[in-house]
């Protein structure tokens, strides 16, 4: 028997968070192990009106090439990818894993290069997802790869998986609505501000974001949700920070990492496991030593650590910020082929200071 949860799913990324109208073009990308909610989407796409299709994204396939593939195979761009991006009009990513481990075995350096040869693609999909013309939203199918890595059985982390985006809930909509109705105030207030103070156990940093733009992320984009976020003035950031949680990048888990700023650029990285790749990811291009995002995690719900990151950065009474590409609706200039995305928890004791004004305090914002 079908899981009811997973139609809701779909109906609930089709329906509010790309809003699919009749005619428009729409890519889904899944894999084997997200095929039921792959079903259900290309479903809800079909009876919307939009013209659906499916893309395959295996770990396998980039395994494959990744191990194998000569230096000009590894950085051939096809020819319909280019094409899908700069033409159509939605993309639904429903990530899912057998095997999360798929790429731990592949040279970073050739990572490194993959990721340089896609940057052309990757500022296309920035570009016009800032403009509006490129809707998008992600999201998880839950799998026992995945329910392993968040030390949860099955059954628990679809439970999990399925409260976080409220279609367990009578009408997910109306959840998000409230979330985002909540999130607004925030982003008001923080409207013509301009100096940031982070301080904590943590955490000692200050930045600028001296004519940026706070965005409320409501579950139109990932979903699940819950994040205000913004792109700091690129030169202004300085200060320390240590991530609490492990950060994932293309397959990989970097623990205890340590990033040192000074005018905005990472001058020092440390790394208690996987250094090697961290600093190899720093040094991908030069915009890849720079914040393209600064972020506060709202959303309550979501009270433990799975190691993916589209849950995790989420976690209520944690900030986040991503190294590399800026999203330029915030009004961030940094450009990069990495966006790598890293935790910090600020429940214990840690404050956050907007203009001199206290803004948040131990994970709470003080000015709701």
């Amino acid at each position: 028997m079908s899981d009811p949860r997973v139609e809701k799913l779909a109906e609930l990324l089709v329906d509010y968070s790309v809003k699919v109208q009749p005619g428009d073009k729409v890519m889904v990308r899944g894999s084997v192990a997200s095929l039921p909610l792959v079903k259900e989407t290309y479903r809800k796409v079909v009876a919307a009106g939009g013209h659906p299709l499916v893309i395959w994204q295996e770990p396998e396939f980039a395994e494959i090439m990744l191990k194998n593939g000569s230096d000009d195979q590894l950085q051939h761009i096809p020819e319909p990818t280019k094409l899908i991006m700069e033409t159509y009009d939605c993309m639904i990513g429903l990530s899912g894993s057998d095997n999360t481990r798929t790429l731990n075995g592949v040279d970073p350096a050739r990572q490194q290069m993959a990721r340089l040869a896609g940057r052309e693609i990757t500022e296309t999909f920035m570009r016009r997802s800032a403009s509006g013309e490129f809707r998008w939203v992600g999201t998880m199918f839950p799998t026992n790869a995945q329910a392993q890595e968040a030390d949860m059985s099955l059954s628990e982390f679809e439970d999990f998986v399925y409260g976080a985006c409220f279609v367990d809930k009578a009408d997910p909509v109306a959840e998000w609505r409230k979330v985002s109705a909540m999130q607004q105030k925030l982003v008001d207030w923080l409207v013509g501000k301009k100096d940031v103070k982070v301080k904590g156990p943590n955490v000692d940093m200050t930045l600028s974001i001296a004519g940026r733009t706070f965005i409320n992320s409501d579950a139109q984009k990932n979903m699940p949700s819950g994040e205000i976020f913004t792109g700091p003035v690129e030169e202004s950031v300085n200060g320390w920070v240590r991530f609490t949680y492990p950060a994932i990048y293309s397959g990989r888990e970097v623990e205890g990492i340590e990033l040192r700023f000074e005018d905005g650029k990472v001058v020092d990285a440390t790394a208690k496991k996987n250094e090697a790749f961290l600093i190899s990811v720093l040094d991908t291009d030069p915009g890849s030593r720079y914040l393209g995002e600064w972020a506060i995690g709202t959303n309550n719900g979501i009270s433990r650590f799975t190691k993916s990151i589209l849950f995790d950065e989420k976690i209520g009474g944690t900030i986040h910020m991503a190294v590399g590409g800026g999203y330029p609706e915030t009004g961030s200039k940094n450009k990069s082929s990495v966006h790598w995305d890293m935790i910090c928890d600020m429940r214990d004791g840690g404050k956050i200071w907007v203009d001199d004004d206290l803004f948040y305090d131990s994970g709470e914002f003080t000015v709701l």
